[in-house]
């Protein structure tokens, strides 16, 4: 006769063997994520996207919706006012930038000229160089250099593939947004748990707050940004200072590496117009003081702890989605992030090391159960 001690212990075995197995699986499923989300970009980007716009959007369609316009039609024009801000946005950038590209060959010889000044103070170091080389026996090897596509050849290229990607996108947003009251019905009412459909409820409505109150704070915080940092390129007599805000307020939504592009161009640009090498660097430097203190205080003071993600997460999530999307993931990084937190949270954190021992891998049910009976 087999004793109850036994069985038990024969269950645990074997629920400890599934979770091993399970653990394995998934982390092969995450080694192969990667190169399936690279693989499958035409497919995986305009879904997700769509999905962040989605989150994004519903609050403004139904603040439409409550002034009595049927819900086809909020979302409609809902997404009009989204394609219509991010028009203006471009419209303010591209064709000032095409300007500046136009004068690109002057501003080079003014850099190239600040940049020989700093060379008769790096002679003495070629020179040495050079004597280094000739006793090591140092010979030049020539080089063979391949032809690349141009720049407007690459754009040419890509327009066709971008336009049907946007327009994509752009449907599938509608669309989800059109019906997103649906979805929230059938999320509710189909579950058989009143409780499970008041942890789907709260979910749904924590990240559509969330995602929402983050990039309207954000976005407000960068077009304040923009406005300081075109003031600045006015004062200081850089050519098409809206297009700097422009540049400026953009490149603020990538996370740490945004704004030392725009610092880059500040100083690029600063010193192909400025007389003097420090003053062309001016504008770069009070930029980066700048965002040192949108960065360190008003952002942190109006996001709040809420809010608050860890820099590590930021940085990995970045360069993920960076590395399988290119330059629209490393946009929808953050929102990502920031909605996968909020599902985990109201999912409960995974306990993986009590997984291995046969526990549950999300304890949030036992834990508002037990709440629940006290």
């Amino acid at each position: 006769m087999i004793k109850p001690d036994d069985l038990a212990a024969e269950s645990a075995k074997q629920s400890r063997i599934q979770a091993a197995l399970l653990l394995v699986a998934a982390a092969l499923l995450l080694l192969a994520l990667p190169f399936a989300l690279t693989a499958g970009k035409s497919f995986f980007l305009p879904i997700i996207t769509a999905i962040v716009i989605t989150v994004a959007l519903s609050p403004l369609a139904d603040a439409i919706g409550r002034l009595g316009i049927p819900n086809s039609l909020s979302a409609a024009l809902a997404l009009m006012i989204f394609v219509a801000v991010l028009g203006l946005g471009v419209s303010l950038i591209v064709q000032p930038a095409a300007d500046l590209l136009a004068s690109l060959p002057k501003t080079l010889q003014v850099i190239a000229g600040h940049l020989e000044q700093w060379r008769g103070d790096m002679r003495v170091i070629t020179r040495l160089g050079d004597q280094v080389s000739r006793l090591t026996g140092a010979h030049h090897v020539q080089q063979v250099v391949v032809a690349a596509p141009s720049v407007l050849e690459q754009a040419a290229y890509a327009t066709p593939t971008l336009l049907f990607e946007s327009l994509l996108t752009l449907l599938m947003a509608y669309f989800m947004i059109e019906s997103r009251v649906r979805l929230r019905r059938r999320l509710l009412l189909d579950r058989s748990d009143l409780d499970a459909s008041l942890r789907v409820a709260r979910a749904l409505r924590d990240v559509q707050q969330r995602v929402g109150a983050y990039l309207l704070t954000v976005t407000l915080i960068n077009i304040g940004v923009g406005v300081i940092v075109g003031l600045g390129a006015w004062a200081f007599g850089l050519d098409s200072p809206v297009m700097w805000g422009g540049i400026a307020a953009l490149l603020n939504f990538l996370p740490y590496f945004g704004p030392l592009i725009t610092g880059a161009l500040l100083a690029a640009f600063g010193l192909g117009t400025a007389e003097s090498a420090l003053f062309g660097l001016l504008p770069a430097l009070l930029y980066l003081g700048l965002h040192a203190v949108e960065a360190n205080l008003i952002t942190p003071a109006l996001l709040g702890r809420r809010f608050t993600v860890n820099p590590v997460a930021i940085l990995v999530a970045f360069s993920f989605f960076s590395w399988v999307w290119g330059a629209l993931g490393a946009i929808l990084s953050v929102p990502l992030l920031i909605i996968l937190l909020a599902l985990f949270e109201h999912m409960g954190s995974p306990n993986v090391i009590g997984f291995l021992f046969g526990e549950d891998l999300f304890a949030v049910e036992e834990s508002e159960s037990a709440a629940d009976a006290k």
